[in-house]
């Protein structure tokens, strides 16, 4: 079945987008297939984004760097991911050379995605865009995927047994922090009871400080890292329906764990930016799938400005050695793609791993560290990622008829939440991201995602298909009828860290105790939570660091060149010119 291209132009009509053969209304999106008009969707970074340069924490967007002036470096980065990605690109534009080794066949990591035989592409997770991700937002614009991104609807949608529908609605006149207010006051995803508790704990929270003092307000929030969020929320008067039906599966979404496993500083992060930055809680969504509209941009990007990727090219072994003063300094990387052996070696390294990744990959001697061995504190969570493709429109509540036909397509079109289904958030992406997954005369591709995922893991494919299935009905008692045409299951043992109590302080900085070797990942140390957002910045946070080290760094190969250092030394070919970019 041929996938159907439907977003081809521009013109905004009221509160609703029309296309050609598109259409979509604030609540209830239609799609049909006609071929007249043409159409706009918000897509812009421009407008509709928070800037977080001002009235907020300071490390949660750096300011530019200043231009590189030192020796030309010869970098390796381990992981074709987001913080890979980001890490190469800002090491490019400085003027530096780099090679990216992926182990896989495709790039992106997390948000990675790939085309089956059928020509379904398939997903790693289900993949939101805050409008606070100023560190994406502005990678997104430097290598031309600015317009790849389309925004929703201010409010946060929860669908509930029987379809009973339940809203976080941030649209009003006023921005934040009365936008918020007005939201958690009038929506009726909680009693009156829990609305007003809910309240009083928020009150009581370093989110009020956050209006003032942005970064006083961040140091609030790290020290309550140590509690559960529902161990904070309770003892401040918050309840525990509040926190059933609303709280657990924005913390299923944001980490992959409930209410009492999560850090307190994890909600609270996100919490502190929704009340302080009016478009912090808006969302968008990839017009189609990662690989052509976030990856795809990126890989361009860097291949452009003479970067290379090594697909398929596995890291098997860190070298490393020992200077005559006794600094350790890593000698190469030890890669392999089938039978094909080789030893890469560069001026600096870049481990932009997972934290199962970087787990492996450390040499066991280097946990004589501390610095090293605090990794082996965190832990990845199990996640389960299903996509169902129906005849109908599952998520159309309206029209029950019209939920049958397959010329227009008809739903929310928005991410969704859930109390109710073991996966706590979901997409229509034939809705959501139609470029790629509306497919002309077939209905709805839910992308669910089953937090936590650790009963899944070991079941059959065939086995959480008909799981799922089930909840959807429950969820949805108007799908009744439809059948599942395609569907597809993607296990991944270790996903994000589990962002339990206590667990921050254990999360790596990337500039590490080996001189040439640093780190990347949205796990490693950064003002954000393990996300997109963390991811990025990350990379940005190890280019800093490796541009500050060049001087050390060069020095470092003519001293093991001086020294006769037998590892040296493709690096060394590298010259020692000035890079005024």
């Amino acid at each position: 079945m041929a996938s159907l291209v439907l977003l081809p132009a521009t013109s905004l009509v009221g509160n609703r987008l029309e296309t050609s053969g598109l259409f979509f209304s604030s609540r209830s999106s239609v799609v049909s297939v006609r071929n007249q008009r043409t159409f706009c969707v918000r897509s812009s970074l421009d407008t509709d984004v928070s800037d977080m340069s001002v009235n907020a924490p300071k490390g949660l967007f750096p300011p530019e760097p200043e231009h590189y002036r030192g020796p030309k470096l010869k970098v390796a980065i381990i992981g074709a991911g987001l913080a890979g990605m980001s890490t190469a690109v800002e090491l490019l534009d400085q003027g530096h050379e780099v090679d990216i080794y992926e182990s896989r066949s495709f790039i992106g990591g997390k948000v990675g995605s790939f085309v089956d035989k059928r020509g379904n592409h398939i997903e790693m997770g289900l993949h939101v865009f805050f409008g606070c991700y100023n560190n994406l937002f502005r990678l997104m614009k430097k290598v031309g995927a600015d317009q790849n991104l389309l925004v929703k609807d201010h409010t946060h949608t929860f669908v509930n047994k029987g379809g009973e529908i339940g809203e976080l609605d941030f649209r009003f006149p006023i921005g934040a922090p009365l936008h918020g207010i007005q939201a958690f006051l009038t929506t009726n995803q909680l009693k009156t009871y829990d609305k007003a508790r809910n309240a009083l704990a928020l009150a009581l929270s370093p989110v009020v400080k956050a209006l003032v003092n942005p970064d006083g307000a961040m140091i609030d929030i790290r020290n309550l890292d140590s509690i559960s969020f529902s161990d904070w929320f309770l003892s401040k008067g918050g309840t525990r329906a509040s926190i059933q039906r609303m709280w657990d599966p924005v913390a299923y979404a944001l980490g992959f764990i409930d209410c009492d496993n999560i850090s307190a500083r994890c909600m609270l992060t996100i919490f502190s930016l929704f009340a302080t930055k009016t478009e912090a809680s808006l969302l968008r969504m990839l017009k189609g799938s990662p690989d052509v509209y976030l990856s795809g941009p990126i890989r361009k990007y860097i291949i452009d400005r003479g970067g290379r990727f090594h697909l398929r090219w596995g890291c098997r072994e860190i070298l490393y050695d020992k200077s005559v003063d006794g600094e350790t300094y890593v000698s190469g990387l030890a890669m392999s793609k089938a039978t094909n052996k080789k030893i890469v070696k560069a001026d600096a390294y870049v481990a932009a791993c997972d934290v199962p990744g970087i787990k492996r990959l450390l040499p066991k001697q280097w946990r004589e560290s501390q610095f090293f061995n605090n990794i082996y504190e965190l832990v990845g969570v199990p996640v389960v990622t299903v996509q169902l493709r129906y005849n109908g429109w599952v998520t159309e509540l309206q029209d029950l008829e019209r939920s049958r036909q397959l010329r227009q397509a008809l739903g929310l079109d928005n991410l969704l939440y859930t109390p109710d289904a073991d996966f706590s958030c979901f997409a229509d992406l034939a809705l959501t991201s139609p470029e790629d997954y509306y497919i002309e005369g077939e209905g709805s591709l839910l992308q669910c995602v089953l937090t936590p995922g650790d009963p899944y893991m070991p079941l059959t494919n065939d086995k959480i298909i008909e799981r799922v299935t089930k909840q959807v009905l429950t969820l949805f008692p108007s799908s009744q009828g439809l059948e599942v045409t395609w569907s597809s299951v993607v296990k991944i043992g270790q996903s994000l860290y589990r962002e339990g109590p206590g667990k921050d302080p254990f999360r790596p900085d990337q500039k590490t105790p080996v001189k040439n070797f640093f780190l990347a990942g949205s796990y490693t140390k950064q003002d954000y939570i393990d996300s997109m957002e963390g991811a990025t910045l990350s990379g940005r946070q190890a280019s800093a660091y490796i541009c500050d080290a060049g001087e050390d760094l060069v020095a470092l190969r003519k001293k093991l060149s001086a020294n006769g250092s037998p590892e040296l030394l493709e690096a060394a070919n590298t010259t020692d010119e000035l890079t005024l970019v």
